[in-house]
């Protein structure tokens, strides 16, 4: 196994500093796969981080889910044109609010029904409850529970969602959020089966993502990443609750299966469904999607007039949104997310992961960690370590391709 020059020396210094419990880096092109490990999965029982190790990916799900909703496209299931409440009628009268943050009665009725196209682009008027002071932030917990995890059942949630005004009309803006955990419900709902199942079968049985699902299996569970934050003085913590974005493990029992951020994974099986975007919809001989549905995820979607919400995703200038993926238009606009050649695709997730791959170079790129910090500590500045280590490792991947 090849590393590539300091990243791991990078890492470590992160790790002993104790902004950073952990990672595994992976850079990947034609066949050959440089790895760095450095840190730990385990502070407390101290196992070492792994090639092998499973992460929660958080939202590097989005593209998984998004890439299960256009292989129904591609046979004719569905169209991205169709309205969500041809399969999900409690969306058939959406209100929308008059103000993001202003009172739950001032609305008024959406212009025109959500499609499939809406959910995969987030221009749907979902949002994030941590991205909103209003009322409408406690509404999204009332009704929804967890970011991740939810003790409410499917149907319900479909039900509870579809009662939620939405944030801004179907189609003008693209409102980060609950758009994929929809279309996830939904694929099942057209499926009639658990989105982990529909998953496994069109996607992780075919590449053979073999430790990747909504569950890790009890022989498994050595090999995961524990799940670390940091409290209020900024020093790096083991998580052991279950509220709201920072989610450790998922109850056996448990039905909700998250389609926007549900999935555990490891760095290999990633790899496996990264290396889609790099070809025509292929990866060793087995298809996913046809070559022309592929562009059109790659492509980004949104007109200059839609803008990103919140603030902070920076897609414009320099990045835009596909159907489930983001897409760099202007490499020069520099930072992390931007890089790599125009057409590049990635995504991050919250817990410390992202990726990206780049076709005309015929490369990918990924990061797994188990950092996790929510919005106010990020305000505050505290455990920004982790994308400091993102940004280095693009840096010297980039510099230094297998």
């Amino acid at each position: 196994m090849t590393t590539i020059p300091m990243v791991e020396t990078a890492l470590q210094k992160l790790v002993d500093a104790g902004q950073l419990a952990g990672a595994v880096t992976l850079a990947w092109r034609d066949g050959k796969a440089q790895i760095s490990c450095a840190g730990w999965r385990d502070i407390e029982t101290s196992l070492p981080m792994e090639r092998d190790t499973i992460f929660r990916i958080a939202s590097m799900t989005k593209p998984i889910t998004s890439v299960a909703a256009l292989m129904l496209v591609d046979e004719g299931r569905i169209a991205l044109t169709d309205s969500v409440d041809r399969y999900a009628p409690e969306f058939s009268r959406m209100r929308v609010l008059r103000s993001p943050n202003g009172p739950l009665d001032e609305t008024d009725p959406a212009e025109r029904p959500i499609t499939f196209e809406d959910l995969l682009t987030h221009r749907a008027g979902f949002t994030y409850a941590d991205f909103h002071r209003g009322p409408i932030a406690q509404a999204y917990r009332d009704a929804l529970g967890g970011e991740i995890d939810s003790d409410v059942p499917h149907d319900e949630w479909i039900a509870r969602l579809a009662q939620l005004p939405l944030i801004g009309q179907p189609g003008s803006a693209m409102d980060y959020g609950r758009s994929t955990d929809l279309l996830g419900l939904l694929i099942a709902r057209i499926e009639g089966a658990p989105l982990g199942e529909v998953l496994k079968r069109r996607i992780f049985d075919p590449l053979g993502m073999e430790d990747t699902g909504f569950l890790v299996p009890a022989e498994k569970r050595d090999r995961r990443a524990a799940t670390y934050g940091f409290d209020e003085e900024g020093r790096l913590i083991k998580r052991v609750t279950r509220s709201g974005v920072f989610v450790s493990e998922r109850p056996e029992d448990m039905a909700y299966e998250s389609g926007g951020a549900g999935l555990w994974s490891t760095i290999d099986d990633y790899l496996k469904f990264a290396r889609l975007f790099l070809g025509d919809g292929m990866v060793d001989g087995v298809r996913l999607l046809r070559p022309e549905t592929l562009a059109a995820m790659m492509t980004n979607q949104l007109t200059d007039s839609q803008p990103a919400n919140p603030g902070w995703l920076g897609l414009k200038p320099g990045r835009g949104f596909g159907l489930g993926v983001s897409v760099v238009l202007e490499p020069d606009k520099a930072d992390f997310m931007r890089r790599g050649s125009t057409g590049t695709v990635s995504w991050p997730g919250a817990f410390g992961g992202w990726w990206h791959a780049d076709p005309s170079q015929g490369s990918v790129l990924i990061f797994l960690a188990h950092n996790m910090v929510d919005l106010a500590q990020m305000a505050k500045g505290i455990g920004l370590g982790v994308w400091e280590a993102v940004d280095d490792f693009q840096t010297r991947a980039s510099a230094s391709q297998p």
